[in-house]
């Protein structure tokens, strides 16, 4: 099952509106079939991976990241429909689809012609993979990340407002595989008129994954940028379930204020800047209490001279 969630992660950014699922189908201890949701969405990674195992699917175990699909589509069949018929012996699921078009139908409908159904092996690694997706479904908006590159005093830039470059290549390189991630990146006014970013996926082989502009903005927003009004509206974003934040300091102060970044990535460069301009403005904190117990540290790595750290909200805090 981690394997298949390796699989699915490599679909985030690209599945959208489909969650990005992963799948292997195992026969006799040997992996016959993989797959994962492929770009807009079709084909779906139980689809591919039966297509790879084409007879061997028999009497094998599939193992699905996300409760096999049972809702009738025009764009391909049932999931559900099609292990069944394949003829899989079992099928091990991480995640029960939230979507109430499946929720439960799919693992009851492989139940009903025999297929031994297991469900909740790493259910909860499974989400975090599919996390955009999760959120479309629970909380009808999307998953947001929020990337800052920063000094070890948290800068953006020098006082003039200078910010090429606070971090290496590799930070930024791995910066940019985290755009190829996300169905767009968001910026603020300001960010746009200083620095009038591309906000491209400059990595070799990856140039094509270039994810949507968006602007947070009061005003209108130049061509070939979306408009983003307040920071709630994100929720009316069609086919977004995976959004970057990328910057100023004041989206990013708009974005935590509302209770909407769900990650932090923290690029920290060996460096001090002093004078310069902060990382993040205000946020609403009015007692220092109430800025503890938010965060959770999930991951940290050395980029180079550079160091990462992940942190993910703590939503019951």
């Amino acid at each position: 099952m981690a394997a298949a969630i390796a699989l699915s992660r490599r679909g985030r950014g690209l599945s959208t509106p489909n969650p990005n699922v992963g799948c292997l189908i195992v026969r006799d201890g040997r992996v016959v079939g993989r797959g994962w949701t492929q770009k807009g969405g079709r084909p779906h990674a139980e689809a591919q991976a039966l297509d790879q195992a084409m007879e061997q699917a028999r009497d094998a175990t599939a193992y699905v990241t996300l409760e096999p699909c049972f809702h009738l589509s025009p764009r391909g069949p049932r999931c559900a429909d099609l292990l069944a018929r394949a003829g899989v012996a079992r099928v091990v699921i991480a995640l029960r689809d939230p979507d109430p078009r499946t929720n439960g139908q799919g693992a009851a409908w492989l139940r009903d012609r025999g297929v031994a159904v297991e469900m909740g092996l790493l259910a909860d690694e499974a989400a975090a993979a599919m996390a955009g997706f999760v959120l479309r479904q629970t909380l009808g908006r999307p998953h947001l990340t929020l990337k800052l590159g920063l000094s070890l005093d948290g800068r953006i830039a020098l006082a003039n407002g200078s910010s090429r470059w606070i971090t290496g290549p590799h930070a930024r390189a791995h910066a940019h595989l985290e755009r190829a991630r996300h169905d767009a990146i968001l910026v603020g006014g300001g960010t746009l008129r200083a620095d009038a970013p591309r906000l491209d996926v400059r990595l070799p082989g990856l140039e094509d994954r270039a994810p949507r502009r968006l602007l947070l903005t009061r005003g209108p927003a130049p061509g070939n940028w979306e408009r983003i009004g307040a920071p709630e509206e994100i929720a009316t974003l069609d086919r977004v379930d995976h959004l970057l934040v990328e910057g100023g300091a004041g989206a990013a102060a708009a974005f935590l204020r509302a209770n909407l970044i769900d990650r932090l990535l923290l690029y920290r460069a060996p460096i001090l800047i002093g004078d310069g301009l902060a990382g993040i403005g205000d946020i609403g904190l009015g007692d220092l209490a109430q800025a503890h117990g938010r965060w959770r540290l999930t991951d940290g790595r050395t980029l180079g001279v550079d160091k990462l750290e992940v942190y993910e909200r703590v939503r019951n805090a």
